[in-house]
């Protein structure tokens, strides 16, 4: 998994305004809406046994070992437009996501 320089940014961010030490932010998927799996997001306090870890700029990700296999080769990135902002997957391994934009499956 690899941090485009804005997701760099926003997730420095965020871990600069959470207000305690963080290990950095967990990235997962869970079962979620109609194409099967959604990318999850939290703050993590520490390493967990299996975690993969990718230190890019000076931020930390660590990759959820139940995750590892559905997020290689992705780019994370964090896009700002008129209405919505947030972070983006772009994962070579989907085979589909839903209308939406929710869900994906692989």
């Amino acid at each position: 998994m690899v941090l485009t320089p804005a997701a760099v940014g926003r997730v420095r961010q965020l871990l600069e305004g959470r207000g305690k030490p963080s290990a950095g932010i967990r990235v997962g998927v869970r079962t979620k809406g109609c194409s099967g799996l959604s990318y999850t997001l939290e703050f993590a306090d520490e390493r967990r046994p299996g975690d993969e870890a990718v230190e890019q700029d000076g931020v930390t990700l660590l990759i959820d070992p139940k995750a590892t296999l559905f997020v290689i080769g992705t780019e994370m990135d964090y896009v700002e437009e008129k209405l919505q902002s947030g972070f983006v997957f772009r994962n070579p391994n989907e085979k589909g996501r839903c209308g939406c934009g929710e869900s994906f499956h692989v």
